[in-house]
């Protein structure tokens, strides 16, 4: 589950976590997005992906400190390296959630 605690709304129910091979390849080979999480401090691309997705840069405590809507495959995304975790989302949920920067999300594994 993820929730954007200060608007008080679910993102999503689903959420995958990524590590070691798996957050290389991300949603690549997908038809559909879903909503994954993983660590990373060296951006992230959007090369052999069919859809364009939303992507939320969290800090430590995570606080949104970076937030990108409809990234389109074929892209990169770099943001500062002090925040290492991402959130990649079907397009659509940053806005439907209302998440802006700042705002607090609590995830479950």
């Amino acid at each position: 589950m993820l929730k954007n605690i200060t608007k008080n709304k679910l993102i999503s129910k689903e959420i995958v976590f990524k590590k070691g091979f798996g957050k290389i390849f991300g949603l690549i080979g997908r038809k559909e997005p879903e909503v994954i999480i993983l660590n990373t401090r060296f951006g992230i691309h959007t090369f052999f992906l069919k859809f364009p997705i939303d992507v939320l840069i969290l800090d430590k405590k995570n606080r949104v400190k970076g937030l990108k809507k409809g990234l389109k495959p074929r892209r990169i995304m770099f943001w500062n390296f002090r925040y290492n975790i991402v959130v990649e989302l079907p397009q659509g949920l940053i806005k439907k959630s209302e998440t802006k920067l700042g705002d607090l999300l609590e995830f479950d594994l």
